[in-house]
Parts: structure tokens; C-alpha cells; sequence
């Protein structure tokens, strides 16, 4: 195996850890905490950084964290298809999940370096697929969960949305920030290298 093909398994591990340390420690806590759950903001830079390999390291990260929300209900003595979370509504974090993916995924065939152009297009990229995320999965819960109270309305979800959409959109601008933050150090560093390399 040579250092090409490691790379993206290296990126995918440590995607991975940082899923699993977060929503294993937000699901124990049932609220958000110090440690706030990254998948949201692991899935859109898992598009970014591992957009050619997504016919693995997608479908992996989506059984990631439905195992873990499996995990964590069942090691509470609860059962994981009758748990509040768990409902018609759960099976469409796949799609709402994916759409950060293609946010990310987009941003990388896009990128330009650190230009204007390049900024607006990775804060659109992000805002909007972090949207469609935001909906579908706010949408779908309060549509078909049986959690949500009689009569439903489209003001009271407007109300719900409204009410949830600064906690999970800081949670996530916060990961993809660190991680864009890692990605201009990282590039920044290997520029320094390639420069030094042709010096000798």
C-alpha cells in the first residue's frame, strides 16, 4: 500500500474517532455538552476530504452512527425501536446526512485555494447543505414522529425549526471551521516542504 492509498484511510479513521468520541458522549448526556456531537460536521468534511472514495467511506459513516445510536440505547436498558429518537423519522438522517456529504463533496471539485471566490463558494456550500441536513431531519422528526404532539401545523414547525437551528448550526460551524482550519495549516505546511525540497 503505498502513501496515496493510506491517506484517505488515515482521513477516515480519524473522522471516525472523532464521530464516535462526540455522539457516543452527547447520546450518555442526552443534551449537548463540552464535547457537542460532530457527526453533522464530520459527514461535511468527510465530502471534502474523501470525496473520491464515498462508494465506502459514506455508507461506513452512515453505519457508524446508527450503531452507536443502537449501542448507546441498548447499554441504557432501553429498546433502540421504541426509543423517543427512533421512529419513522430516524431512517431519513440517511438522506439529510448524505446532503452534507454532497456539501462537502461539491466544495472539493470547487476549491480554488484561499481566494474570495473560494470562501463565498465553501460558506454556501456548507450553509445550504447544512439547510437541506437541518430540514430533512428537523422536518421529518416533527412530520412522523409520534412524539410530537397533535394537531401539527406548518407554523409550529416553523416554531420548532426556529427553536433548535442556532445549536446545531454553531455545533457544526464549529467542526467544519476546526477542520478547514486543519486543511489551510496542512496545505500551508506541504507548500513550505515543496519550496524547501526544490531550494536543495
Amino acid at each position: 500500500m503505498n502513501k496515496s492509498s493510506l491517506r484517505p484511510l488515515g482521513i477516515f479513521f480519524a473522522l471516525a474517532l472523532v464521530m464516535a468520541a462526540t455522539r457516543i458522549h452527547t447520546s450518555l448526556l442526552h443534551h449537548f455538552d463540552a464535547l457537542p456531537d460532530a457527526t453533522w460536521g464530520v459527514l461535511f468534511l468527510a465530502g471534502f476530504w474523501l470525496r473520491g472514495a464515498w462508494r465506502w467511506a459514506l455508507p461506513l459513516l452512515l453505519t457508524e452512527a446508527v450503531t452507536i445510536d443502537f449501542l448507546v440505547i441498548s447499554n441504557q436498558g432501553g429498546d433502540f425501536w421504541t426509543h423517543y429518537c427512533v421512529s419513522a423519522a430516524y431512517w431519513f438522517l440517511l438522506p439529510a446526512y448524505a446532503s452534507l456529504w454532497a456539501g462537502g463533496s461539491w466544495l472539493r471539485r470547487h476549491a480554488s485555494g484561499l481566494t474570495p471566490a473560494s470562501v463565498t463558494r465553501a460558506v454556501a456550500a456548507f450553509t445550504l447543505s447544512w439547510a437541506a441536513c437541518y430540514v430533512i431531519s428537523n422536518g421529518s422528526f416533527y412530520w412522523l414522529s409520534d412524539m410530537v404532539p397533535l394537531p401539527r401545523s406548518g407554523a409550529a414547525w416553523a416554531g420548532n425549526m426556529l427553536d433548535w437551528y442556532q445549536t446545531f448550526f454553531t455545533t457544526t460551524a464549529m467542526y467544519a471551521a476546526i477542520g478547514a482550519a486543519l486543511h489551510i495549516a496542512v496545505t500551508q505546511l506541504r507548500g513550505v516542504r515543496g519550496v524547501a525540497g526544490e531550494a536543495r
